[in-house]
């Protein structure tokens, strides 16, 4: 408790310093859990954060859904990892069959962020027709350069979901916590959107996955901190992945912009947002609005950091760099 009581600490630091309008910081450790809420939820009326306070996950949505439907489709031998992506997608740049780069990507190289493609694309700009837009990123000829952390290898591996299971991304089953289209009064906000024209709040933050209907394999999931360490609890017992998959997420290990990483998650590595006193085994995964999740599974350990970092603008600096690396320090202290 100590060891958390100090990493709080540095939580409500950041918030009286005007950094982050609020933060729920969750441990789970020796089976049971912690979570502690400060500060606001939403800035102006002003709503106070809760423990309970839902999050728009923002890139987690990429390791605790998409990376993990991802492997218990592998786990059903329904598609293999390195299966190119066009066994379920085979429209996938259909008019170029013989010479579309795109064709050759697997499932592996999406999850682990080894392809051409590129980080991001302001793809809602094109329109906000849900089936045009997911047309448009299977028919484009994506430019090509080094690997970078994308969010279209996610997308693409959203779009593999749903024609492999026949459902939707916003329709697909979630664990407890979790919701796809939550209750806004149960959610913190995030930014005051120039395009949407309003603060957005239990709708999804990402544009490209606004426009693709609230959900898509980068982005779109919402969730609490409890929810969270409840993920991570199944991770740590084997029953949200078998202990293959999550072998298989560690060993695919590579480095992609200077940051090690395995599929879907990224792997502790000095420097990285989980702190340098973190066992190497540890991984982890950040999101944009200011989200975050850490797993130790020899440890028996996870924590959650969630923030409205973003709230009410992303152009300003909130510190929220440094503060995961404080707390993940304080934490393994």
């Amino acid at each position: 408790m100590n060891r958390f009581n100090a990493a709080f600490a540095l939580v409500e630091e950041a918030v009286a310093a005007g950094g982050i309008p609020g933060a729920v910081l969750g441990l789970l450790e020796d089976g049971g859990t912690t979570v502690r809420a400060v500060g606001a939820a939403v800035a102006a009326p002003r709503v106070a954060m809760a423990e309970g306070t839902v999050f728009d996950l923002a890139s987690l949505t990429k390791v605790v859904f998409t990376t993990t439907a991802i492997l218990r489709l592998v786990e059903e031998g329904r598609i293999g990892l390195d299966d190119p992506l066009t066994v379920a997608i085979p429209d996938l740049r259909q008019y170029d069959v013989a010479g579309a780069a795109e064709r050759r990507l697997t499932f592996r190289q999406c999850l682990a962020h080894r392809t051409h493609l590129p980080a991001v694309e302001p793809l809602y700009t094109h329109g906000q027709d849900p089936q045009t837009l997911r047309a448009f990123i299977l028919q484009r000829e994506w430019r090509q350069g080094p690997a970078v952390y994308s969010d279209i290898n996610f997308l693409l591996l959203g779009i593999a979901i749903e024609r492999l299971t026949g459902r939707a991304l916003g329709e697909q089953a979630v664990l407890p916590g979790f919701s796809w289209r939550p209750d806004p009064a149960a959610c913190a906000a995030t930014e005051q959107c120039t395009w949407r024209g309003r603060v957005m709040r239990g709708e999804v933050h990402d544009e490209n996955a606004f426009a693709m209907g609230g959900a898509a394999g980068h982005a779109g999931l919402f969730g609490t901190a409890a929810a969270l360490l409840g993920f991570a609890r199944g991770v740590i017992d084997g029953s949200v992945l078998s202990a293959s998959s999550v072998a298989a997420m560690r060993e695919e290990q590579h480095v992609v912009a200077g940051v090690r990483r395995g599929l879907g998650w990224q792997l502790a590595t000095p420097g990285w947002p989980g702190g340098d006193r973190c066992p190497w085994g540890t991984i982890g995964h950040t999101g944009f609005t200011g989200t975050g999740l850490w797993i130790d599974r020899e440890g028996g350990r996870a924590w959650a950091l969630l923030t409205n970092r973003v709230h009410p603008t992303r152009h300003r600096e909130s510190g929220i760099a440094a503060l995961r690396r404080a707390v993940g320090d304080a934490l393994q202290e």
